[in-house]
């Protein structure tokens, strides 16, 4: 889940990262308030979960509170990326003499929390790091012992950084870890993290992210800034097949149905296996496939609710053919995903065989799973066929074309009963 703006500040401030004056407000009298308090110029922010507030007017400053306000009622009213502001950050306007980045993320391939550090702030560092990489600083830390400063000062050294600026910048850098630690941030930045014309620093903007999963774990934070139980904070507003699939979940203990995010495409995903989801999803874009949605399910579900996911998936408007498919599953009986997914073409009126592009589970009750794919005259692949190869036959079953396709196992042509055959006592075969 993501922060807003004036959230991140508050998040600094309880592990004492200095930041600029600053108030939020939800009326333009509220932020003209705030600009007589600063007692100076402000910048007044647009306080949405998306990128390019500046570009989309969501970004003014005002020399007195009169401008203030006049310019926080403009922001109120726009919306940016289709989000209503949830009100405006009114903050200081700082006398910047230089500008850093100062951040932390979680590195997926270490499995370890590491220290970002440019001394090229106030751009993205995706374009630091691709135009000027020696500008960068990295530095992995414990997830175990707690952050050591001499980490941070490495890697903030690595910038070229000496002699006072690096003693100044170091607890900060090393505090920005003590939280992403404590409060299970996926993300923790400061862009820019600025230097005054004083000689101090000062965080003049923060983005923070948090795992959705630690939300229990963080209860006295989350209250402490406000943040709703039924809020999602994700980048935009959940779309109502978003909503559905939450609710799919939500209705039935057994198994997970997880992550159910929207795409454009023509071709709808039932997969799961935990990083074998993702490996999938990258799979077929990677064949030139385009998604129709992103979902996870697994933890041995429910026929019904394996039901339910799928025909979500199927009704979804553009979806021409689905792809079943998972990494060697434990805990996750192929069986019961088989008769959920063929349940939900019966009960939609769709031929499984014609529908289903590929179906291709490896792991507990397989053999029993396959069987119930041969009644219906499946084409599936076994753990002979890799995950990328089985996003491939996907891909171009959708597309029209299956040439070079590797070998499925089903019933030979010749020997596939029809269509009303196949589909007759389905509710005894798929309720099991």
């Amino acid at each position: 889940m993501r922060f807003f703006e004036y959230e991140s500040r508050r998040i600094l401030e309880r592990e004492r990262i200095p930041i600029t004056q600053s108030g939020h407000a939800e009326t333009p009298e509220e932020a003209r308030k705030i600009a007589e308090d600063v007692g100076g110029p402000v910048v007044i922010k647009s306080q949405v979960l998306a990128g390019g507030r500046m570009k989309a007017g969501g970004v003014k400053f005002a020399d007195t509170p009169e401008e203030c306000e006049a310019h926080a009622r403009d922001i109120l009213a726009l919306e940016i990326n289709g989000q209503v502001p949830r009100g405006v950050l009114v903050a200081a306007k700082a006398q910047i003499a230089h500008e850093y980045y100062a951040g932390v993320i979680y590195d997926g391939v270490r499995k370890l929390p590491t220290f970002v550090f440019s001394d090229m702030g106030g751009i993205d560092i995706e374009e630091v790091a691709e135009t000027h990489p020696d500008h960068i600083g990295r530095g992995h830390f414990s997830t175990v012992l707690p952050p050591m400063d001499f980490r941070a000062k490495d890697a903030i050294a690595q910038t070229g950084l000496t002699g006072r600026e690096l003693t100044r910048l170091t607890p900060i850098l090393s505090a920005l870890a003590r939280l992403f630690a404590t409060y299970d941030m996926t993300l923790a930045e400061i862009n820019p993290l600025v230097k005054l014309e004083d000689g101090s620093f000062v965080a003049v903007d923060a983005h923070m992210e948090m795992e959705n999963e630690a939300r229990p774990r963080q209860k006295a934070l989350l209250t402490e800034l406000g943040v709703g139980e039924d809020e999602t904070r994700e980048a935009r507003e959940a779309t109502p097949f978003e909503i559905e699939g939450e609710r799919i979940d939500s209705v039935d203990h057994r198994g997970v149905a997880g992550n159910v995010t929207e795409f454009d495409g023509n071709l709808g995903l039932v997969i799961g296996a935990g990083g074998g989801s993702l490996t999938l999803f990258d799979a077929v874009r990677h064949h030139g496939g385009n998604p129709a949605n992103y979902c996870e399910i697994g933890g041995n579900p429910s026929v019904s609710k394996a039901a339910n996911l799928t025909k979500l998936v199927l009704q979804k408007p553009g979806v021409e053919k689905i792809a079943v498919m998972m990494s060697t599953v434990s805990n996750t009986r192929v069986d019961i995903v088989a008769r959920g997914v063929i349940k939900a073409c019966v009960e939609l009126g769709f031929d499984p065989a014609e529908k289903i592009a590929v179906f291709r589970i490896p792991g507990a009750w397989e053999e029993e799973g396959f069987k119930i794919l041969d009644r219906y005259g499946l084409e599936y692949a076994d753990r002979s066929v890799s995950m990328h190869e089985a996003a491939r036959i996907a891909v171009e079953k959708v597309s029209g074309g299956s040439d070079g396709a590797a070998p499925l196992r089903g019933e030979e042509p010749g020997a596939e009963k029809p269509p009303t055959e196949r589909l007759s006592g389905a509710d005894e075969v798929l309720e099991g």
